[in-house]
């Protein structure tokens, strides 16, 4: 069974109804559903957080009966951190925090496709990363 990490950006684009992205986010995410499993990990679980005034009410939406909780793997760490000084050696700025990087480096190592409505970096960092992406 395929697994599928889910980036932060369309769970949150569900939670707040996005004018932009709800439609094609719900659908991404049912289809990915549909295809297998689904998994988040700490750095997404934290990133949707900040929406939620308890850990009840995040809980709720991120059940783990719905997305599976991966913990992040040592690997992934290292391959974050150069994917990250790629980044700032080729100029780019910490207006993209390493988070987005260890998200990306985690489905790599994993062997998981990531979801997200942002592929441009995790193209770009990781070109070998299956996406389901506008």
């Amino acid at each position: 069974m395929s697994t599928t990490l889910v980036d932060s950006n369309v769970i949150l684009d569900i939670l707040t109804e996005d004018e932009t992205w709800l439609e094609w986010s719900a659908d991404a995410l049912a289809r990915s559903a549909e295809a297998g499993r689904l998994a988040i990990n700490p750095i997404i679980y934290a990133e949707v957080a900040i929406r939620f005034s308890t850990i009840e009410k995040l809980d709720e939406v991120v059940a783990e009966n719905y997305f599976a909780r991966e913990p992040l793997p040592w690997e992934a760490a290292f391959l974050a951190g150069h994917a990250f000084l790629r980044h700032r050696g080729r100029g780019g700025t910490k207006v993209h925090p390493l988070p987005d990087f260890y998200i990306g480096a985690h489905a790599a190592i994993a062997g998981h496709t990531l979801l997200t409505r942002d592929p441009r970096r995790y193209r770009s960092y990781f070109p070998t990363l299956r996406l389901v992406a506008p």
